[in-house]
């Protein structure tokens, strides 16, 4: 029994999923977001009708001036050129194409898009908002603290193990996906707030429950805190501060890289805290800082 058009390519992006998978560490979302982006072309293909590994560099260009068109995220469709790229060249390198279709496409011209974050006094307003004398503030408290004070993703904050803090030292070791580590420097407020909630919140949290886990931030569930969950509280929080900016869970990580180089810290130490791969992802807060110094100088200046 023949397989429909839709299963060929289901079949087709499957392979090449496994592939990547095998290759390098991946986050399932990015995972997800390459499945995403092949799908979408092969929605637009079918009409044509014409399969993934039939198409043609003249296809590829127009189905991407199409997507450009709709999409005003230059990232996302960045993104989608550097997707197309790397299953086209796995495609070669199995054989399955006689040439390399995405060879000659024209990168996509980024457009800078800076991320939203919160000035410093705005930072304070959020960390003044869970109340530490609750359980549960005392653990919000300590999982913004350490957000800011280590510039950490959301996702390595909610994974923390008891075992990765060194209170005597002051630091927290973090591996990345990639498998690499970086040790990060808490700060004092930072220790104050995971020692307190240590101290008052984590163990009643814990009653009844299975208290030898070594997860750091748990719920009253004694379970693991989740993405979602945290995520949550954080709007909740904004809201009852009164920020009115679109926040996004990656807020305080984008805070404390520009408040750094606001401060003076330079790009490379800013990458290696971020746990950055390349200086170019990092580059972005040097913009965001200039961007602020502009407001300053027209704001101030006589001659702005």
């Amino acid at each position: 029994m023949s397989l429909s058009f839709k299963e060929r390519q289901e079949s087709v992006i499957a392979a090449f999923i496994e592939h990547i998978k095998a290759e390098r560490t991946l986050s399932k979302n990015t995972l997800l977001a390459y499945a995403a982006d092949l799908r979408g072309l092969a929605h637009w293909l079918e009409k044509r009708p014409c399969e993934l590994v039939a198409v043609q560099r003249e296809d590829l260009q127009n189905y991407l001036a199409e997507r450009k068109q709709q999409q005003n995220r230059a990232s996302s469709a960045a993104r989608l050129l550097s997707t197309l790229r790397r299953f086209y060249r796995y495609q070669f390198a199995q054989g399955g194409l006689l040439e390399e279709p995405s060879a000659l496409l024209q990168s996509v011209k980024l457009g800078l898009t800076l991320p939203v974050h919160l000035t410093e006094a705005e930072v304070e307003d959020l960390l003044l908002a869970p109340d530490p004398k609750t359980l549960l503030g005392a653990r919000d408290l300590a999982m913004l603290e350490l957000l800011y004070a280590c510039g950490l993703r959301v996702s390595e904050l909610i994974a923390l193990r008891l075992s990765q803090l060194d209170f005597q030292q002051g630091v927290i070791l973090i591996e990345s996906l990639d498998g690499k580590k970086r040790l990060l420097p808490m700060g004092e407020q930072a220790i104050e707030k995971v020692q307190c909630y240590l101290q008052q919140g984590r163990e009643a949290l814990l009653s009844g429950f299975d208290d030898s886990t070594d997860v750091l931030f748990v719920t009253r569930r004694g379970k693991g805190m989740t993405r979602q969950a945290f995520w949550y509280r954080v709007k909740r929080y904004a809201k009852q501060t009164g920020i009115t900016k679109s926040l996004s869970p990656h807020t305080l990580r984008h805070a404390f890289a520009t408040h750094l180089i606001n401060h003076g810290a330079d790009l490379r130490t800013v990458q290696l805290l971020l746990g950055h791969s390349t200086l170019t992802t990092t580059q972005m807060y040097r913009h965001i800082a200039g961007e602020r110094l502009k407001r300053l100088h027209a704001q101030h200046h006589p001659r702005a």
